[in-house]
């Protein structure tokens, strides 16, 4: 009988040395400069779960690792207050100190969630796999190691920690580990540099926010997310802001609104505000416009300050001119779109020329085209389909909520055969399908007409080419998809 014995100890055996040596707090910390690498991660879990402070900040302070992934164990392992405060206080005291340990490499405490998932299993010895932000520096002989140790020893302590952490700002009062990193933030600022590479900011008062935006790195953030009920005038106060973010690659506005009682003055002069920080942010890649109420007649003013090609533009729930329809469509920054929505702005009564020679003039990118709930009708339609015929890189099409027949959809069908990339059409239920002019959507015809086009996708070669019809349920009005059968809604459920 052969047996094979691994690198590592298994994990079992690791956490009960960790609980042996933690029911000595006191002992475990004047152990720490000596206990092997390969020992402080299981020993830092184990004191996290145990919830012993001490150690905790004493850990913190020795790490031997130039990334302490926090977030990742926070994740699996709900955190007591105290016990994050004592990571944070840990790294106060590093901080606070001229002559940083001996042992001492951190660089970057990590607070998001969804990094470095490998680190704690790697080390617990459950995985082997290598994070070479996190392995160790190699050794060194002995007699080397102790030349660089005390140099180490005699430098003073100058270099800032990064603390990395996604923000989501909500309601009037912070999460109470939030508001504690916020306050070393602050109490630290040149030495504990605050990095958020998204921030979400729903419901808070802007002096709040201005509060917390003092302490982060603005010129970390990438992925932007302003999703309040604000005032034109309060986005003015904010934008100066956003000027200050120049890697941000995404950025998302929504529910914007003007008050009746503003002048066109001041509408033009917020309006001005903003656009002209886009001249600051020369890494923008995606821009989400939703329900901005100052859209109309203006697109040209938001768009023409923006310095690089856009790959995602989404425009939804506004109201545009036909204007702005025809600036987008020659407009410089959209002509390497990659993802195109225009889901809810009412193009009814527009020409659809400019939006056929956009989508021409960006067929050889355009990968996702949504043009849900635009109102578009039948001939409106017909006059794109040349123009979708030629988007070779499209894999994804929408356009539910659109009243829009059956013969047109037929027509869909054979002017996108050859687009060998697309995957996936949702489409709203043909105007045949409804048994009135009331709107009242008949399954049974659904059901016929859809069995028609899978049928014409077979003929052609194309079985494999989803194709889902949405409507909206006779009864509640919440959507119902159908591909090979309908996916009904609770209300036409059995009680």
């Amino acid at each position: 009988m052969k047996f094979t014995m691994g690198v590592r100890a298994p994990p079992r055996l690791l956490e009960l040395a960790s609980q042996s040596l933690l029911q000595n707090e006191a002992l475990a910390i004047v152990a720490l400069e000596e206990l092997p690498t390969e020992l402080f991660p299981p020993l830092f879990m184990a004191a996290f779960a145990g919830r012993h402070t001490q150690a905790l900040k004493a850990m913190v302070q020795a790490w031997p690792f130039p990334c302490l992934p926090l977030g990742a164990l926070m994740k699996d392992h709900q955190p007591h207050l105290e016990t994050f405060q004592a990571v944070l206080d840990g790294l106060d005291i590093l901080l606070g100190q001229e002559v940083r340990p001996r042992r001492w490499k951190l660089q970057v405490l990590d607070l998001r969630q969804n990094t470095h998932q490998d680190f704690w299993t790697l080390w617990s010895g459950i995985k082997a796999s290598v994070c070479s932000l996190l392995v160790p520096e190699p050794a060194q002989p002995m007699q080397k190691r102790c030349k660089v140790e005390a140099q180490v020893v005699l430098k003073p302590a100058q270099a800032p920690v990064e603390v990395l952490v996604d923000l989501c700002l909500k309601e009037d009062t912070l999460d109470e580990t939030i508001s504690y990193l916020l306050k070393k933030a602050k109490q630290r600022r040149s030495l504990l540099h605050l990095r958020c590479q998204k921030l979400r900011i729903f419901t808070m008062p802007m002096q709040s926010i201005r509060r917390i935006l003092k302490v982060v790195q603005l010129d970390s953030i990438q992925d932007l997310e302003v999703n309040c009920i604000w005032k034109l005038a309060t986005l003015g106060r904010f934008v100066p802001h956003l000027g200050r973010m120049g890697n941000l690659r995404r950025l998302l506005l929504s529910r914007i609104h003007i008050l009746p009682r503003t002048t066109p003055d001041q509408e033009e002069h917020f309006v001005d505000q903003l656009t002209i920080q886009f001249l600051n942010l020369p890494h923008l890649q995606k821009l989400y416009l939703d329900s901005i109420s100052f859209l109309e007649g203006r697109l040209h003013q938001v768009l023409r300050c923006l310095k690089t090609p856009l790959e995602t533009l989404w425009i939804t729930n506004c109201l545009i001119s036909e204007s702005d329809l025809a600036y987008l469509s020659q407009c410089p920054s959209v002509s390497q779109l990659k993802d195109l929505g225009l889901s809810g702005v009412n193009l009814t009564s527009l020409s659809l020329e400019p939006l056929k020679v956009l989508i021409e003039w960006t067929s050889a990118t355009l990968q996702d085209l949504d043009l849900d709930e635009c109102g578009i009708m039948d001939s409106q339609f017909s006059a794109l389909l040349p123009a979708l015929s030629c988007c070779s890189q499209l894999t994804t099409f929408s356009f539910c909520g659109n009243p829009i027949s059956m013969a047109v959809l037929e027509s869909l069908l054979h002017h996108t055969m050859g687009l060998s990339k697309l995957s996936h059409v949702l489409y709203p239920s043909p105007l045949e399908s409804y048994e009135d002019v009331r709107g009242t959507l008949h399954l049974g015809l659904l059901a016929q007409l859809h069995a028609r086009l899978k049928r014409l996708l077979c003929e052609s070669g194309r079985s494999s080419m989803v194709w889902v019809s949405a409507s909206p349920c006779p009864h509640c009005g919440e959507q119902i998809f159908y591909d090979t059968e309908p996916i009904l809604c609770p209300c036409y459920m059995p009680a």
